[in-house]
């Protein structure tokens, strides 16, 4: 099958690759060219702009944006609007929040061109291992692209989740949910770290086994086995976590439907905190301590 693909980073390099070596013909396009050259070594028909891109492909033609959430897919949408024809197609699998989908979708499908939302998962292993693939929009249009969808996902791991917004609003919970197992795990390994005990335990040997047979065996724990074989106490790595949007759109959104989510809420406040260097709000606490009951504060 024909695709453009828009947005060569980490993810849509690897799945340019992927859908290339599943027998593809992919056109590919990246902002800086040098990404579009090393893709053509791939075997990919490179274009150098979206016009050139366009042209290259047969119609109805199928556009998969990889890039990042706001303003740039709009962007990107904008110019495709005014150069695709009716019945084309643009998917967007970045991680982008699903009322953007509704006003997208609506704004192409006022010209006749379709619009899929593509909740991708899968990282940088994706490439080997395939890629996780949460579908919305009209489900004749998915199973258009399914022969895409087989290539990129695993066995049994693709699913059209329902209208237009539901592939990335199920891809919002499930980073959501990924941010609450993270910080269990992480709980669990600062704890036996603390103890009499961690001093002799191999975090490594330790992930692994959990792995065996385990209720809380994950691939998160493989992972943390890779990273604890590198550095057994992690001490080349300092504690600051970003988040890229997901976990703050899931809480507000836990907000709005009036739904507890409290593990999860709380550990997206805990990646805040990981950004903060003694805190202006941990000294007012010490402060009150010292105040109220004369506890000691550590002074600078």
């Amino acid at each position: 099958m024909d695709m453009g693909l828009i947005g060569l980073g980490k993810m849509g390099m690897n799945m340019a690759k992927r859908l290339l070596r599943g027998g593809h013909s992919i056109v590919a396009y990246n902002r800086t060219p040098e990404k579009t050259r090393e893709i053509v070594k791939e075997g990919a028909i490179g274009s150098f702009s979206i016009d050139d891109l366009v042209s290259k492909l047969s119609p109805p033609r199928v556009i998969w944006l990889m890039l990042p959430a706001g303003d740039t897919v709009d962007e990107y949408v904008d110019t495709l609007s005014s150069r695709l024809a009716k019945t084309d197609i643009v998917i967007d699998g970045g991680n982008t929040f699903y009322k953007d989908d509704i006003r997208r979708a609506e704004k192409l499908r006022n010209r006749g061109i379709h619009f899929l939302d593509a909740g991708v998962s899968g990282g940088i292993w994706g490439l080997t291992e395939g890629y996780c693939l949460m579908v919305g929009g009209n489900s004749d249009v998915f199973n258009s692209v399914e022969p895409l969808l087989i290539t990129l996902a695993p066995p049994e791991g693709y699913m059209y989740c329902g209208q237009t917004g539901a592939g990335h609003y199920v891809k919002m919970v499930h980073n959501g949910i990924e941010y609450a197992m993270m910080q269990a795990y992480a709980e669990g390994f600062e704890l036996l770290n603390a103890s009499v005990y961690g001093k002799d335990l191999d975090f490594s040997g330790l992930s692994h086994l959990w792995n065996r047979g385990s209720v809380i065996r994950s691939w998160l724990l493989e992972l943390l086995e890779s990273a604890f074989a590198k550095d057994q106490r992690l001490s080349g790595i300092r504690g600051y976590v970003e988040d890229s949007g997901e976990g703050r759109w899931t809480v507000k959104e836990s907000v709005d439907l009036d739904v507890p989510a409290e593990v999860i809420t709380q550990s997206l406040f805990k990646r805040f905190r990981s950004r903060q260097e003694d805190s202006f709000g941990d000294k007012i606490l010490a402060a009150l301590r010292n105040e109220f009951g004369g506890h000691k504060v550590v002074k600078k």
